[in-house]
């Protein structure tokens, strides 16, 4: 596949290029451009990362770096048994405990929720940083929500990180899957308080919280460039529209990211 002139390979990182160093230099090279492209791609055309994460796999699949990066490109992909082939071979490889969310979370995917309950409650979660611990809560409550146990879901949910005022790179998700997990237990008050929360916590607008916020309030978003269905005459009636049309100068307007809901599966 393509891969355009400007990457270099030397746009991932450090570690990962370190690993690549047990290879010889070109195919080194090779691996790390594909790779970049992998990281390029994964969130907005998931399957050209796929694609490119398959070349790296044939090139060095005994690098768990490209082992690990082939299994998130199945993971966006939904191809949850081979995501978790590969997060499993590149856990072998470096004896790490990183992935165990993740791999739990495929194991949802593939309607094994049970299973992810097991591995939330396995030693290696104890292992885990921080972020690590609240990425395995979302997917345990998701597990709790996959079985239809969404009290169950809630309590999980409730822990040090969500009470604590201090916005982490993880805030806005719990907050956001307590929310959710509120309003589906038909708890609707407190899930406003806690969409509210999460628009506070949510600098970057990686969630659709203010939407769900805007929902419970009762407010509709109408666009107004849309026209009516019916047409609307101006004032010179239906011989208005053989008039040229005035001159607009374009504006640039923002894109508005939607949360993934894997976090909230």
């Amino acid at each position: 596949m393509p891969i355009p002139e400007d990457v270099t390979g030397y746009e991932i990182d450090k570690d990962v290029q370190q690993e690549l160093q047990s290879l010889p230099k070109g195919l080194a090279e090779d691996v790390a451009k594909n790779l970049v492209m992998v990281a390029k791609l994964i969130d907005e055309e998931p399957e050209q990362a796929y694609a490119y994460s398959k070349i790296a796999l044939r090139l060095a699949s005994r690098v768990a770096a490209v082992r690990e990066a082939a299994g998130f490109a199945a993971y966006a992909n939904q191809k949850y048994s081979e995501a978790l082939a590969e997060f499993r071979a590149a856990r072998r490889m470096t004896g790490s405990v990183e992935l165990w969310p993740v791999m739990a979370d495929c194991e949802r995917g593939l309607g094994r929720p049970e299973k992810a309950l097991e591995m939330a409650g396995a030693p290696e979660v104890q292992k885990l940083d921080k972020a690590g611990q609240v990425e395995m809560r979302l997917v345990a409550a998701g597990a709790r929500r996959d079985m239809d146990q969404i009290d169950a879901a809630i309590v999980t949910l409730q822990s040090p990180e969500l009470a604590s005022n201090s916005v982490q790179p993880w805030t806005a998700r719990l907050r956001y899957a307590y929310a959710d997990a509120l309003l589906a237990a038909g708890r609707e008050d407190e899930a406003r308080e806690w969409f509210a929360k999460v628009v506070e916590s949510d600098k970057d607008g990686s969630t659709d919280a203010s939407d769900r916020l805007a929902e419970l309030d009762g407010v509709e978003f109408v666009d107004a460039l849309v026209e009516d269905e019916e047409g609307v005459e101006g004032p010179e009636g239906a011989d208005a529209e053989k008039a040229p049309a005035a001159d607009v100068t374009p504006s640039a307007s923002d894109d508005a990211s939607d949360v993934s809901d894997e976090d909230q599966r």
